[in-house]
C-alpha cells in the first residue's frame, strides 16, 4: 500500500478510503510554531495578553514608590520625611480599583463588537489605546489624584474588549481539537506580563523613578500595536500566507467561515442557560482571588511580611510565573485528555476548574494561617498557579457550549467578573486600615469562601456540550465522534490530533 507523508512531520499518514480528501483534513503539527499560521496568530495573542497585564499591574508597584515616605536632607542640613502623594490606604484603594469602572462597561460591548467587525480588530484597538493612555500616567498622576483615576477609568473603558475578543479570533482561527491549548498558550501571556512587569517596575522605580514605568510599559504597547495589524487577519480565509492545507483543515474542522459573519445572538437562551451562569461565578470566584492578590500583594508584603520595595515586585512575581508556567500544561492535559477518550469535554471542565478552586480553597486559609514571609509566600504561589488549571475550565467552556456566541458569553462573565477588581481593593483597603497582621487574614479568608462558593456552583451547573440553542452549523467534540459523521472527516480530524500527541 502506497504511504501518504506529511512533510512537516515527516511520518507516515493512515490511509482512508478518500486519500485526497483526507489530505485536507490533516495538519500535523510541529515545534516550528511559525510554519503554521494559527499558532503565529497564538503567539501574537500571547505577547498581546503580555501587554495586557503589564500595562494593568504596574500601578501596583509604582504606587508603593509614589507613596514611600523617604528621608530628605534640605540644603540647610534637616532630615524630613517626604512623601509625593499623600494618599491613605482608602484613596489608594479607590486608586488601584478605578481601571475596573471602565473596564467592566466594555466585557459585554466588545464581544458583540467582536462578533460583528472582526475580533483581531478590536483586540488591537483596545491594547494599543491603553498602551498610549498609560504614557499620559505620569502627567496625570501629578494633577490631581482624580485626573489619574481618570485615566485608569479610560484605559479600563479600551482593556475590557481584550478577553471577549480574543474568542471570537479563536471562534475563526481554533480547530477543535486544539482550543484548550491554543487559549491557554495566549493567556500564558498574562503571567508573562505580570512575572516580567512586577520586579521590572520596581527596579525602574527604585533607579529611574515611577515614571519610566509608564513610559517604558507604554512605548513596548505601541510597538505591539503596530506588530499586531501588520501580521495577523481576521480569520484563515483572509490571511494570504496560510498554506491551502491548514486553512482547508481549518474550515473543516471548524465550519464555513462565513457562518462566523452576521450573526445573530440568542440573547434569552443566552442569560437563562444555567450552564453560563456557571461559567459566570467561576469567573467572579477566580477573579476575586486574582485581583485581590493582583493589586494587593506589593503592599501586604511590604506592610506585613517587611519586605523592601525592591524585593516586594520579584516576590510578587513568583506565584504568577508557577501560573504561567502550568497554563501550556494544563491546556495540553485538557486537550489530550479528550482526545484519548479519558475523558468527556465536560468531564474536563469540571474535573480541572473544581480541583483547582479546592487547592485554592486550602492554600489560601494556610496563607492566612501561617503569615510568615516563607509559608506564606509558597501558599500563595501555590494557590495561584492552580487557577492555571481553573482556566482549562471556565475560560474555555465558552467555545463547547456555543463558538459563534463564545465572545458575548465571556464578555457577559468577564463583566460579572470585573466586579472584583472594583470591589476586592476598595474592601481590602478599608479592612486593612492598620496594615496589622489579623486584617490581612481576613481578607484571606473572604477569597478562601469564595473560592469554595464557586467550585460548588461550576461542579453542579457547568457543561461542556454545545447547547441546543447555539448555531446548528456548530462542531462540538462530541458531535466529531458521532457515527453519522464521515469516517474520512472523523480521522482526518482526529488523527492530526492524535499525531500532535504522540
Amino acid at each position: 500500500m502506497t504511504k501518504n507523508y506529511d512533510v512537516s512531520l515527516q511520518k507516515p499518514m493512515k490511509s482512508s478510503p478518500d486519500s485526497d480528501d483526507a489530505k485536507t483534513l490533516e495538519d500535523g503539527l510541529t515545534w516550528k510554531f511559525w510554519q503554521k499560521r494559527r499558532y503565529i496568530v497564538v503567539m501574537m495573542a500571547f505577547f498581546g495578553f503580555f501587554n495586557v497585564y503589564a500595562l494593568r499591574v504596574n500601578l501596583s508597584v509604582a504606587i508603593v514608590a509614589m507613596t514611600e515616605k523617604v528621608k530628605v536632607t534640605l540644603e540647610n542640613g534637616t532630615v524630613v520625611e517626604h512623601q509625593e502623594f499623600e494618599w491613605d490606604s482608602t484613596q489608594q484603594g479607590l486608586v488601584l480599583s478605578s481601571f475596573f469602572y471602565g473596564y467592566i462597561w466594555t466585557q459585554f460591548l466588545g464581544g458583540v463588537l467582536a462578533s460583528k467587525i472582526g475580533g483581531h480588530y478590536v483586540f488591537g484597538a483596545g491594547i494599543g489605546m491603553t498602551a498610549i493612555l498609560t504614557l499620559l500616567t505620569p502627567v496625570a498622576a501629578t494633577h490631581s489624584v482624580w485626573m489619574l483615576m481618570a485615566v485608569r477609568i479610560i484605559e479600563g473603558v479600551f482593556e475590557g474588549v481584550t478577553f471577549p475578543c480574543i474568542h471570537a479570533v479563536w471562534a475563526r482561527w481554533a480547530p477543535v481539537y486544539e482550543r484548550s491549548r491554543m487559549a491557554t498558550i495566549a493567556y500564558a501571556g498574562n503571567y508573562a506580563g505580570t512575572v516580567v512587569a512586577m520586579p521590572l517596575s520596581g527596579v525602574l522605580a527604585g533607579r529611574f523613578g515611577w515614571q519610566s514605568v509608564f513610559y517604558v510599559f507604554g512605548g513596548i504597547g505601541c510597538v505591539w500595536l503596530v506588530a499586531w495589524f501588520l501580521i495577523v487577519r481576521a480569520g484563515p480565509e483572509c490571511d494570504p500566507f496560510i498554506s491551502d492545507q491548514e486553512r482547508e483543515y481549518i474550515e473543516r474542522s471548524i465550519g464555513d467561515p462565513n457562518e462566523k459573519r452576521n450573526i445573530k445572538h440568542p440573547w434569552k437562551a443566552i442569560f437563562t442557560s444555567a450552564a453560563v451562569w456557571a461559567i459566570v461565578a467561576s469567573n467572579f470566584a477566580e477573579n476575586w482571588g486574582f485581583y485581590t492578590l493582583l493589586t494587593q500583594l506589593p503592599t501586604f508584603l511590604k506592610d506585613t511580611l517587611g519586605f523592601e520595595l525592591g524585593k516586594t515586585g520579584f516576590i510578587s512575581a513568583i506565584p504568577y510565573l508557577v501560573m504561567g508556567s502550568l497554563l501550556g500544561i494544563s491546556g495540553y492535559l485538557a486537550d489530550w485528555s479528550q482526545v484519548k477518550g479519558y475523558l468527556t469535554t465536560s468531564q474536563v471542565r469540571k474535573y480541572f476548574n473544581c480541583g483547582a478552586f479546592l487547592g485554592q480553597t486550602v492554600f489560601m486559609m494556610l496563607a492566612a494561617y501561617l503569615l510568615d514571609p516563607t509559608g506564606t509566600v509558597a501558599s500563595i504561589t501555590v494557590a495561584v498557579g492552580l487557577g492555571a488549571f481553573a482556566w482549562s475550565g471556565f475560560i474555555v467552556n465558552p467555545l463547547d457550549l456555543a463558538p459563534n456566541h463564545a465572545s458575548v458569553i465571556l464578555g457577559f462573565s468577564n463583566m460579572i467578573g470585573t466586579i472584583p477588581g472594583i470591589v476586592s481593593p476598595l474592601l481590602t483597603g478599608v479592612i486593612t486600615k492598620d496594615r496589622t497582621k489579623e486584617q490581612w487574614q481576613i481578607v484571606f479568608y473572604i477569597t478562601s469562601g469564595i473560592y469554595c462558593v464557586g467550585c460548588v456552583i461550576y461542579w453542579f451547573w457547568s457543561s461542556g456540550e454545545l447547547q441546543p440553542w447555539a448555531t446548528a452549523g456548530e462542531k462540538s467534540l462530541e458531535q466529531l465522534e458521532s457515527p453519522k459523521k464521515s469516517t474520512t472527516e472523523k480521522n482526518g480530524i482526529k488523527n492530526e490530533a492524535m499525531e500532535m500527541d504522540e
